[in-house]
């Protein structure tokens, strides 16, 4: 029998029981990825990390209780504050290597950490029929990024609003969309619908945020922006445009610590 440590820990939060909370995994021995599929499905939040050490760097990988994603930022933020205060509480910094996107550095700053993501690239594209149908409330605009489309709505409380036909949007062939307007108190707000891969929708996703930030960035003149993502969870990150990459910083609580017997 298998023991593995287990957290579960509370992402972009401004508060226990708020923003999106992932459990993180830490591996001292191999685990198959069919093993790990179905402890994700077991632990059945939005995202379960799994982490390794290696030499000066920890591996990563990201699931849903249905799917292995290529990115995921609120479990990459949850394994950093693992790491940088329960293991290496010396250390500034982390370093992930994930399967897809490369290596990914994660740095105390002040009483946040902040990811060092690679940015997005967005194409404006005509809105797919399937999400027109699903979502009830026609966009704005809509683009096309690395994994998921980008929705602009006019207002907040549209955003609010939003009463997605999930089973429909789940047809869709992106991971998810993402619907964002300008914000009352914040430079944008988002929410994140992706039932394709078993979540109707995301708490607050960090992974979205490399398409929002560079898409915000350009319509506002501005590199650094505030942003909320409007789920009934709530979630605060504060983002960064620094070139092709993008910088992610936000809060995270420890919710719970224990052993998974396999």
């Amino acid at each position: 029998m298998k023991e593995i440590s287990i957290y579960h820990v509370d992402a972009f939060t401004h508060g226990l029981f708020t923003g999106n909370p992932a459990a993180v995994c830490i591996l001292t021995d191999p685990v198959s990825g069919e093993t790990m599929q179905k402890i994700a499905m077991e632990n059945n939040l939005s995202e379960t990390a799994f982490i390794t050490r290696g030499n000066n760097e920890w591996l990563i990988r990201w699931f849903t209780p249905l799917a292995e994603v290529d990115l995921c930022g609120h479990a990459t933020l949850a394994s950093a504050f693992v790491i940088l205060n329960l293991i290496e509480p010396q250390s500034e910094a982390v370093i992930f290597r994930s399967r897809v996107m490369g290596h990914l550095t994660v740095r105390k700053r002040d009483d946040l950490l902040e990811l060092d993501f690679p940015a997005d690239t967005l194409r404006e594209v005509e809105i797919p029929e399937v999400i027109m149908e699903s979502m009830g409330h026609t966009p704005l605009e809509c683009y096309s990024g690395r994994t998921d489309y980008l929705l602009l709505y006019g207002s907040e409380d549209d955003i609010l609003t939003l009463k997605p036909d999930f089973r429909m949007l789940a047809a869709t062939e992106a991971r998810g969309v993402i619907a964002t307007a300008p914000g009352n108190e914040v430079d944008f707000v988002s929410r994140f619908f992706c039932p394709g891969i078993g979540i109707d929708e995301d708490p607050v996703t960090g992974s979205a945020h490399t398409t929002l930030t560079p898409f915000w960035a350009a319509r506002l003149g501005k590199k650094v922006m505030k942003a909320r993502q409007l789920s009934s969870r709530g979630g605060v990150l504060e983002c960064t445009l620094d070139g092709d990459r993008i910088r992610i910083a936000g809060k995270a609580h420890l919710y719970l610590k224990g052993e998974i017997f396999i």
